[in-house]
């Protein structure tokens, strides 16, 4: 059995054969899928999905759509998240560096949810691009008591260990089957077995030999294998870890 911890599937992407989607998925073990939330206009779709019993959701304001969040949408967010209390998590949310002309805004934004997060005990479902060390520093100034998911994680052995040590676990998806991320795969041959959870971000974040496809969550499997191969263990074992974390972490 595998959880896709980390996939968007309320995006327009899958209007067409969402259902589908969910099949083929079922076809090779996926079992249970976790949406965050990323805009405020998106969330009516996310939480019609958590209707679902095989879908769990998160609410959050992203950074790369800061373009889209208006005033007042934190104070939203907090009703938000007292109004459904089926919400697992808060996110996504985070910091993407790329993004330089805006990433004042993306720090005010993220502080802001970190504190709601801390004040209802819930987990936070981090995009961090280009900033783990930094955004690390914060979570370490703020002790969120309920951790969470460094979702796509992409740094080094000695980060990912930094994030372990404040309570969060990190998302491998697609990233990782690519032969040319090797400080990444040193990183995932170094975590406990209790330290990840498996994810697509679908539809984007493809695996090697599907750039250019819309990624959709049947290809954790294929994720899963690779991980299995990187760290010398059994496909099997690597999905009942990353299954048990996901379950541990989002109280499913």
């Amino acid at each position: 059995m595998l959880i896709d911890a980390h996939c968007h599937l309320d995006f327009p992407d899958f209007d067409a054969d969402r259902e589908a989607v969910f099949e083929r998925a079922r076809a090779v073990g996926v079992t249970h899928f976790v949406v965050p939330g990323t805009t405020r206009r998106r969330w009516p779709g996310v939480l019609g999905l958590a209707a679902r019993d095989d879908v769990s959701v998160c609410l959050g304001l992203h950074p790369y759509f800061m373009k889209e969040h208006a005033e007042g949408d934190i104070e939203r967010l907090a009703q938000a998240l007292e109004d459904h209390p089926e919400v697992v998590a808060l996110g996504e949310c985070g910091i993407d560096a790329r993004f330089a002309d805006t990433l004042d805004d993306q720090w005010r934004l993220f502080d802001a949810q970190l504190r709601i997060a801390k004040a209802r005990r819930l987990p936070v479902v981090i995009h961090c691009v280009r900033a783990n060390d930094r955004v690390a520093k914060r979570l370490r100034q703020l002790a969120l008591p309920a951790g969470g998911l460094i979702h796509a994680f992409a740094g080094s052995p000695e980060q990912a260990r930094a994030f372990l040590d404040l309570g969060f676990v990190v998302g491998l998806g697609g990233a990782v089957t690519f032969e040319r991320a090797k400080r990444l795969r040193r990183a995932v041959v170094s975590l406990p077995d209790d330290g990840y959870v498996l994810e697509t971000d679908s539809p984007d974040m493809p695996l090697a030999g599907h750039q250019g496809e819309r990624n959709e969550p049947a290809r954790v499997a294929e994720v899963c294998r690779v991980v299995a191969g990187l760290r010398g263990q059994a496909p099997e074992a690597v999905a009942a870890n990353s299954t048990a974390t996901a379950r541990r972490l989002f109280r499913l």
